[in-house]
């Protein structure tokens, strides 16, 4: 176990249905079954007028009676079920087993050396530079022995110009003053769910409590916690709403579905906690909407990986150190758009750059996937993960002109390095 003190800042760039409800009424059922059991030899039942009277008067109070409730009730209280604990003890009950993620990215690049003297005598010589970067996030712990829940791209980088991988070493901040830091093992990273585990040699540590994101509704209460800009601002607390349950979230080529909240969520927030209105953790805080998005400005548009989905990825983590049994088609492509089919010629569909299979060739367009049209790379993919490693599927494609179909055996995907 290494623990040291540290103050951190971060440089990490953070990448990001309609409900129905028939009502019956009870009244009419019970009367039917009532008159069911009892044969039909009984009077017919009438409401008298008076009755009816009655019966509006006291619905109408009620409804008078909870509206003069809920005016004296704040939007936190309105937004948390009855036997719900306060904001602070929400707070008080998930703070131990929030921390903070420290990752240090190993990358090289290209420098320009010069050697000769005087003037004129100077050449250029580009030569490879070893260069470090920082980063931080957030993260839960997830058991007593050392076990820490993150995003994958805390610890894994696909975002940045250099693109640098996973990070050269992890380390994990915890303490009421994050004074104290141990140095963390990779167990495992998804990066198409970003989802990631840590472990560091500890006991004793307090488990966050998981709940059910299911049962999550639009509309209640949600606590965020993570360490926004880093870790001057660690265990930073916010507070919102669930804004809507399964929002589809499109992130380069896949697509990811999110529980999206207004709770403020910003860069170091990453893998850091979402709660439930009993201090249960029901997300994974992953992304936010830009404050530029598009043409439009916008805020309060957070995501969080629902714990439901995430449990059997983290579970496949631990044992195996990846997902087991994802498909990998093993391309290199991309989607061809509207200006590339123009100036290029080219029909519409997913261009192949290289491809692991000698059943498909550099050039080759792929247009269908056992008899369904793709025209995007996340339309193929989207086909593509509808079955497992191993199986067998069709393509159907455009090589030079002619429109072939081609047998692929689907490779089972690992994580990259």
């Amino acid at each position: 176990m290494n623990q040291k003190n540290h103050n951190g800042h971060s440089i990490m760039k953070v990448t990001a249905a309609l409900a129905a409800m028939l009502l019956v009424s009870g009244t009419s059922i019970g009367m039917y079954k009532l008159i069911d059991e009892l044969g039909t030899d009984i009077p017919a039942y009438s409401v008298s007028e008076n009755a009816a009277e009655s019966d509006n008067t006291d619905q109408t109070e009620k409804a008078d009676h909870t509206a003069v409730q809920a005016e004296n009730m704040s939007w936190v209280e309105l937004a948390s079920p009855a036997d719900a604990l306060t904001v602070p003890e929400i707070v008080e009950k998930a703070m131990p087993s929030a921390v903070g993620i420290r990752s240090t990215f190993t990358y090289t690049t290209q420098s320009t050396g010069y050697s000769g003297f005087g003037f004129g005598g100077m050449r250029g010589n580009a030569q490879p530079a070893a260069q470090e970067a920082t980063a931080s996030g957030s993260g839960i712990i997830m058991s007593s022995d050392g076990y820490i829940i993150t995003n994958a791209h805390v610890i894994y980088d696909t975002e940045s110009e250099y693109k640098m991988g996973k990070a050269s070493s992890v380390s994990v901040v915890m303490g009421e003053n994050h004074d104290i830091e141990y140095e963390a093992e990779i167990v495992g990273y998804d990066i198409q769910t970003d989802l990631a585990v840590l472990k560091i040699d500890a006991e004793g540590l307090t488990p966050a409590e998981f709940g059910n994101s299911d049962d999550l509704r639009v509309g209640e209460l949600v606590v965020a916690i993570g360490n926004p800009l880093g870790f001057e601002l660690y265990g930073t607390t916010t507070c919102g709403i669930v804004s809507a349950k399964n929002r589809e979230v499109q992130l380069e080529d896949r697509t990811m579905t999110l529980i999206q909240t207004d709770a403020a969520i910003n860069a170091g927030n990453s893998g850091g906690m979402l709660l439930n209105s009993y201090g249960q953790v029901i997300g994974i805080n992953s992304m936010k909407m830009g404050s530029s998005y598009g043409e439009a400005s916008v805020e309060g548009l957070g995501f969080a990986i629902p714990i439901s989905d995430a449990a059997e990825i983290i579970k496949s983590l631990i044992t195996e150190g990846y997902v087991t049994g994802r498909p990998l088609l093993g391309i290199n492509g991309t989607t061809i758009t509207e200006d590339m089919a123009a100036l290029y010629h080219l029909p519409h569909g997913v261009y192949v750059y290289s491809a692991s299979t000698d059943s498909l060739q550099q050039g080759d367009v792929i247009t269908a996937i056992d008899g369904t049209t793709v025209t995007t790379m996340e339309e193929l993919n989207t086909q593509k993960n509808l079955h497992q490693a191993g199986e067998t599927v069709t393509l159907g494609i455009i090589r030079k002109g002619e429109e072939l179909d081609v047998q692929i055996t689907l490779q089972e995907s690992r994580p990259e390095e």
